[in-house]
């Protein structure tokens, strides 16, 4: 019994320490985020956009995109919308052409995946007559603020080459799950994106509501074709002296999964392109760190172990209830009362601390951000049983870590821009 306990002791004291350093970095990072830089309030319209939506089977929610593009607070000579139609078997092509969008249908049954299909599309924009500056990708079930193209506009025209925007919530009041992931994204935009923006590190690419430097894209190459392709091209332009810059106002409106079971897929799918991308470029990242002296470029690579972080702190978490249960039954029983002051580890209160201070920091910026009512304080109380769902998740998702077949996620929640727009 004795044995097992330390063995208990030691395994805990160790992850508790390592969870502690990484929890105590990302707070301070996240503090970062407490302010917003005033840019210019106004830059000419001048960038030329092409806006491109990956779709797949989307022909429930594909015309909302739509929409919200010819509702656009930008001049319409500046700006072309294409459709990937992307081995859709229903009508999606015929409604997207019949919303004025200017289709291309993809067919390949290797190469599946919004990567491979937004990889075959820059090739057909390269080649076209009309030039762009910029590129922007979009998901179909988004819905974009009237100002997207301005606020990236103005960003380019300071200089940057590759713009994250702001990824909102079109239903996340539908389910708890769609009020735990809105939670986690409302937080990550102010403690994570805007943040690392203010500290002149690289945000990272979201998947959807970004825009890209035409010039930068030719450069680099695209070659982002895993199942997190927004992960790894972060990595790509990190890894070549690139960074991210942050939009704030830039508001990009996405569908969260209804379900658990919708949730576990998505994440899964998430997790498994996270092992894929920094078993290919978290040691690159960390030599080029040091070598340069660049915290974009550590950072990056810290981003990119998502996976083994979720398991350590799901497993600090879990090695410490039952050190408490051991240390409480040592205690009734006066087994070993050394035990409960002997191996008392300060660092176990420190990560508490910052685990409870995070907790409790979040509604006050969800508050500012003006996200903040009754359901979603229900929401945020039930939360940590979708948190703690994400240990088996990352478990799953690295011994599956060679599975890259796409899995699609299904969206049917059909929202107008306008209705969204109301509330802000």
């Amino acid at each position: 019994m004795k044995e097992f306990q330390n063995v208990v002791i030691f395994l805990s004291n160790t992850l508790t320490n390592f969870a502690l350093v990484f929890s105590v970095y990302y707070v301070i990072v996240s503090l970062f985020g407490l302010y917003r830089k005033k840019g210019p309030n106004v830059i000419k319209p001048e960038k030329r956009f092409a806006l491109i939506v990956a779709a797949h089977n989307e022909e429930v929610v594909i015309k909302d995109i739509l929409v919200s593009f010819n509702n656009l607070d930008y001049p319409k000579e500046l700006y072309d919308t294409f459709v990937i139609a992307d081995n859709c078997t229903d009508k999606t092509a015929q409604m997207a052409t019949e919303a004025g969008a200017l289709v291309h249908e993809r067919f390949n049954d290797k190469k599946k995946g919004k990567g491979y299909a937004l990889e075959w599309m820059f090739d057909k924009i390269f080649h076209m007559d009309k030039k762009y500056d910029a590129v922007c990708i979009f998901d179909a079930d988004n819905l974009v603020s009237k100002n997207f193209l301005k606020e990236m506009n103005k960003k380019l025209c300071e200089g940057c080459k590759v713009i994250q925007g702001y990824l909102d919530s079109k239903n996340p009041k539908d389910t708890w799950i769609t009020g735990s992931y809105s939670i986690t994204f409302w937080a990550n935009n102010r403690m994570a994106q805007l943040s690392r923006d203010n500290m002149g590190i690289s945000a990272q690419l979201g998947g959807t509501g970004c825009c890209i430097d035409t010039e930068i894209l030719k450069k680099l190459g695209w070659g982002a074709t895993c199942l997190t392709e927004d992960v790894e091209f972060t990595c790509k332009l990190v890894s070549n002296g690139y960074k991210v810059d942050f939009a704030y106002d830039a508001i990009v409106y996405d569908e969260k999964p209804l379900t658990l079971m919708q949730s576990w897929r998505q994440r899964k799918r998430w997790m498994q392109g996270f092992v894929d991308v920094s078993s290919r470029y978290f040691f690159k990242l960390i030599k080029q760190g040091i070598k340069k002296r660049s915290l974009t470029a550590i950072d990056c690579a810290i981003y990119t172990i998502q996976p083994i972080l979720f398991i350590i702190f799901g497993v600090t978490t879990v090695v410490s209830v039952i050190k408490l249960i051991i240390e409480s039954y040592n205690y009734v029983y006066h087994y070993n009362k050394a035990l409960i002051t002997g191996n008392f580890n300060l660092f176990a209160i420190l990560i508490s601390l910052v685990g409870i201070a995070i907790y409790l920091y979040t509604p006050i910026l969800l508050i500012v951000e003006k996200k903040f009512d009754f359901k979603v304080l229900v929401y945020y109380i039930i939360m940590p049983i979708y948190i703690i769902t994400w240990l088996p998740i990352c478990i799953q998702a690295i011994l599956d870590r060679d599975n890259k077949e796409w899995d699609h996620t299904i969206h049917s929640r059909s929202v107008n821009i306008s209705d969204l727009e109301k509330t802000h």
